[in-house]
């Protein structure tokens, strides 16, 4: 009886192992056919190779800054193609070492490798390790997307065989160390050799070459630019891992020469708006640009960062902008704004905004060519000028003062009076002679500032006065050449010349030195022989202090953009403390 249960028994079992078993086959069949389906599906789906490999891209334009420090970079910069046998030897072998050790030895795929990154990320709960061969890479960067999908994980694979059946190891390498993104909006090994070191990929050390091998597996956690620590962290990973590798002995790694990984070209904090400015400028000098190129500028660091601090550490509420010239014209800082982030309108080169008395020099430059002298008798009192009666900020009146009082106390009658005397049309030219070229009203409140301005502009006529008569054109680019450093323009030329007698420029100079040591614009005054004037329009919606020493012309603006009033702001206060700030920077 027990025999006859058992050999039921194992025939109930063998059936029901045949049966799986033949699921088993049958799920293998289907599974392996519907794969074979989705293969040719994405396979048929695949990009058009010729037209991935030959696609134009858009020209890349970096910013630097006078002393080669990086502003910003518009576009994506590639470097020029280079051959893996013109590498350092030690480059190559970071790279191998860090990002697939069997690069030599598999046909595309690395079985192991994907079996391990699987198995690391199933244990770690999360993506902790990847299992793309260099070719897999390489296929990415050439053809695909960043999407993360089962099918481009499969065009992927299929892209690595047909690039592995098409080219050599070699080949396969440099199409890879070409291509691959080493972050700061850099593609290609020698473009990040020459944004990071400022040197040919040809010439990277040891150490270098390991902190660029390092970014491949995350270019904005590991870059030199923006994290020096994290960086160094991980070039100390790549050499271990080269010793691993065998490129290297223990001693050799440790030995190895220590720069830190701090880049030669460092980028300069902010300047966005400038940096915004020239982009929109280079076209002009260049026409259509086809070619990546690189824009030397004339910003100053250090002046920049002085800007950036003065305007943040003084606004509270308000808006604010700033624009320094140094006297042959040439912008050395500009902030545009109190947060790039937050507003990319520049309020520098971009808004219109009422002077307030920003604008009287031109009004007194008039008066003085029409035979007026500094220290003339003039009548502070109220008048009528065509049905409009301007009032003093005080609302008080002094009574007979000299021009140069007048000036430096900011007296409005007097302004409007000699507007009034000389003529408006007079007053226009003058204004339009020193660089303003915006509309200007033909109401006698001109006289007062009543016609808007841009910031860029206004500082930029005060050049005539610091310059002793001479002008200056307003200019940020000194010099662009291409990726391989040729000349493509080169700033030449002067000024605009004489604007302004030497004897009624010295008339000028003494009046807004005055208005700095006497004058409204008291807080301005840093000890350092100085001209200016201060600037408040109409219910004290906007705020100027626009003034010169030897070597900077400097303007500062202060307003909300909505034209609302301000509470207690005058051109004599918070601007005219934002450019002391900024002048105090300038000095030796």
């Amino acid at each position: 009886m027990s025999k006859t249960l058992s050999k039921q028994n194992k025939k109930t079992i063998f059936s029901r192992l045949t049966l799986w078993f033949s699921w088993i086959i049958s799920f293998a069949v289907w599974a392996g056919l519907a794969s074979l389906v989705l293969v040719i599906i994405y396979a048929y789906d695949l990009p058009d190779i010729e037209k991935a490999a030959s696609a134009k891209r858009r020209p890349s334009i970096t910013v630097i800054a006078e002393d080669g420090d990086i502003i910003a970079t518009f576009g994506k910069v590639y470097g020029e193609p280079i051959q893996t046998k013109e590498l350092p030897s030690h480059l190559i072998h970071a790279v191998l070492a860090t990002e697939d050790r069997k690069f030599y030895d598999h046909h595309g795929i690395d079985i192991i490798g994907i079996s391990r990154a699987f198995a690391t990320n199933i244990l770690a709960g999360r993506i902790k390790q990847g299992g793309s061969t260099i070719t897999q890479q390489a296929a990415k960067n050439l053809f695909l997307s960043r999407e993360r999908s089962i099918k481009r994980k499969i065009q992927e694979l299929l892209l690595a065989f047909w690039l592995e059946h098409k080219f050599t190891k070699d080949q396969i390498l440099t199409l890879y160390l070409n291509r691959v993104y080493f972050g700061s909006g850099t593609y290609g090994i020698e473009a990040a050799s020459r944004r990071y070191y400022d040197c040919s990929a040809k010439d990277l050390s040891l150490y270098q070459s390991a902190v660029l091998a390092g970014l491949l597996k995350a270019p904005s956690r590991y870059n030199p630019v923006r994290s020096a620590d994290a960086a160094d962290k991980r070039a100390e990973q790549v050499l271990q891992n080269m010793v691993n590798a065998g490129y290297l002995t223990k001693k050799e790694a440790k030995n190895v020469p220590y720069f830190k990984a701090v880049p030669s070209a460092k980028r300069v904090g902010g300047g966005y708006y400038f940096a915004d400015w020239i982009l929109d400028n280079v076209s002009s000098y260049l026409g259509n640009i086809d070619q990546d190129i690189t824009v030397k500028t004339t910003l100053n660091p250090q002046i920049q960062k002085a800007s950036e601090k003065a305007l943040s550490n003084k606004l509270k509420t308000e808006q604010g902008a700033i624009v320094v010239l140094d006297k042959n014209g040439a912008v050395k800082a500009m902030v545009g704004g109190r947060s790039y982030s937050e507003s990319q309108f520049n309020r520098a080169v971009q808004a219109l905004r009422q002077p307030g008395s920003a604008f009287k020099p031109f009004v007194y430059l008039a008066a003085v060519e029409e035979g007026y002298r500094p220290n003339d008798m003039v009548e502070d009192r109220p008048v009528t000028i065509r049905g409009w009666k301007p009032k003093n900020y005080s609302k008080k009146y002094k009574g007979t003062v000299t021009l140069k009082d007048a000036l430096a106390k900011s007296y409005n009658t007097v302004s409007a009076s000699l507007a009034e005397q000389i003529g408006q049309d007079r007053v226009k030219k003058v204004a339009r002679r020193l660089g303003i070229t915006t509309n200007m009203t033909d109401e006698p409140a001109l006289a007062l500032g009543a016609s808007e301005v841009k910031l860029i502009e206004l500082t930029a006529a005060y050049t005539a006065f610091a310059n002793h008569g001479f002008g200056a054109w307003t200019y940020g680019i000194n010099e662009i050449t291409d990726s391989k450093g040729n000349e493509l323009y080169k700033r030449k030329g002067s000024g605009s010349g004489r604007l302004i007698k030497a004897r009624h420029a010295s008339y000028m100079n003494e009046m807004l030195v005055e208005v700095i040591t006497n004058g409204t614009g008291k807080a301005a005054n840093f000890g350092v022989k100085a001209g200016g004037k201060t600037g408040t329009s109409q219910n004290n919606r906007d705020a100027w202090f626009i003034g010169y020493t030897d070597e900077y012309i400097a303007g500062v603006w202060v307003g909300n953009d909505n034209g609302s009033p301000m509470k207690n702001v005058t051109g004599g206060g918070l601007p005219a403390k934002i450019w002391r700030e900024i002048m105090k920077k300038t000095q030796p």
